[in-house]
């Protein structure tokens, strides 16, 4: 008889999501691109994935500090300082570094406090559902990225009623708390940039209402932070002026290359979240090192040097614009770091993706659930430390296939208009 580990697994896989990727896995085993391993890591964002040397448009390192020497030196004498763990949650302790990486982090949002949690999806589990009781409410921009809405499930489950509300609909979003009332407070929470669309928020509005509605405005900027804003301090500040009624998330993973998210928060909210958020009282911290690695990181875009990195990533980004309008390839976004170019359904998102691999050049083929059905798009992940000849062999490559497309008269590949995204990855 079958261990019932077994009849569970069987049972999960006749879920209509864990079917849908089964049957893609076994029937283009070559073609989705997923959970593959990168063997190798080379100069100007060169990468071996499956024996091949390839061009990594697919890495969140915008700024490509991965590679800068300082924050490797900042690793690897964290951990002769250090060790390679905490050793607790940081319910019980914290090493000195995640005290001074906190407050560098303060200081270069121009913020009042900040609260490191392992990773930014972490913070979103952490930090919202520490936000709300049973007595109050959630509403979340129905495109917010996924660990947005899996924190407002957490919320749910704590008995606090949630909502969508349509995406970056200032209107919609007063239809909704006010179909919620009575409630005691609200948490309104969004993207600062959405790295699909590449759409901004309309941060003002939203905060006018949420005063009007006894709520907190939640920005999760991840995609924001490091690459927009005055000293890549992300949406919020450059959009609001000040952080007043305002939480915001940021990552430390992406443009600064470590491990890590951040909570930026005024002073009377930074215990209520120590106390209250799951991850940080059961869940273990950033690695000590990487606080070290995060205090250097804070330390570049606190300076001069930020304008020349970000000089870098913008020319990067708009040569990889102007080159792919020039050909008539249709592309959205490119706000940040992150650009997209609309696809359709699975198997031409995939057979496009896999063509671009082949051709010498990875980026992320994006499918159902991260967008709707036949929604699919490539998203191109440009990063300081691209060779201006790295941009102009994609863009040619993104030419010659909707060329061949064209030519072949199958239904285009590259097709104009903007997806809608179901929710953010990544």
């Amino acid at each position: 008889m079958a261990e019932p580990l077994d009849r569970l697994a069987r049972s999960l896989y006749e879920t209509n999501l864990i079917r849908h990727f089964d049957h893609l896995f076994q029937d283009c085993p070559d073609l989705h691109m997923k959970d593959m391993t990168v063997e190798e890591i080379g100069p100007d964002r060169r990468v071996k994935i499956q024996g091949a040397w390839v061009v990594n448009f697919g890495s969140d390192s915008f700024l490509g500090l991965d590679q800068d020497e300082r924050l490797r030196e900042a690793v690897r004498s964290g951990v002769d300082r250090w060790g390679t763990h905490n050793g607790t949650s940081r319910a019980f302790a914290s090493v000195a570094s995640n005290a001074a990486a906190e407050r560098k982090l303060a200081d270069w949002m121009r913020a009042e406090c900040a609260l490191i949690y392992a990773s930014a999806t972490l913070a979103n589990l952490g930090a919202l559902p520490a936000l709300v009781t049973r007595r109050d409410v959630v509403v979340y921009d129905q495109y917010a990225h996924n660990s947005v809405q899996q924190a407002a499930k957490l919320c749910r489950a704590g008995g606090a009623k949630t909502a969508a509300f349509a995406h970056n609909d200032a209107d919609d979003l007063q239809r909704v708390l006010h179909e919620l009332r009575p409630y005691r407070h609200a948490v309104v929470a969004c993207d600062g940039v959405y790295s699909m669309s590449g759409d901004l928020p309309p941060l003002a509005r939203f905060r006018e209402i949420a005063r009007g509605n006894d709520a907190v405005l939640y920005v999760d900027d991840a995609h924001g932070t490091g690459v927009i804003g005055q000293q890549g301090r992300g949406t919020v500040l450059d959009a609001l002026g000040d952080y007043d009624n305002t939480l915001v998330v940021g990552s430390l993973s992406k443009a600064l290359s470590c491990l890590g998210g951040f909570v930026i928060c005024p002073e009377q909210m930074l215990l209520l979240l120590k106390l209250r958020s799951a991850p940080l009282i059961f869940g273990g911290p950033v690695a000590p090192a990487y606080l070290d690695a995060i205090c250097v990181a804070v330390d570049i875009l606190a300076s001069d040097e930020y304008a020349l990195l970000r000089g870098r990533l913008d020319a990067n980004m708009q040569q990889f614009l102007d080159g792919m309008r020039a050909a008539g390839v249709p592309v959205i976004g490119g706000i940040g770091a992150i650009a997209s170019v609309p696809i359709g359904d699975t198997m031409d998102t995939l057979t496009a993706g896999h063509d671009l691999f082949e051709r010498g050049y990875y980026v992320q083929s994006v499918i159902f659930p991260a967008v709707p059905h036949h929604g699919g798009l490539l998203r191109v992940q440009i990063n300081a430390n691209h060779t201006r000849a790295a941009i102009a062999g994609l863009v040619d490559a993104f030419a010659q296939l909707s060329a061949a497309n064209d030519e072949s008269r199958q239904p285009t590949r590259l097709r104009p208009g903007s997806p809608e995204p179901l929710r953010q990855v990544g």
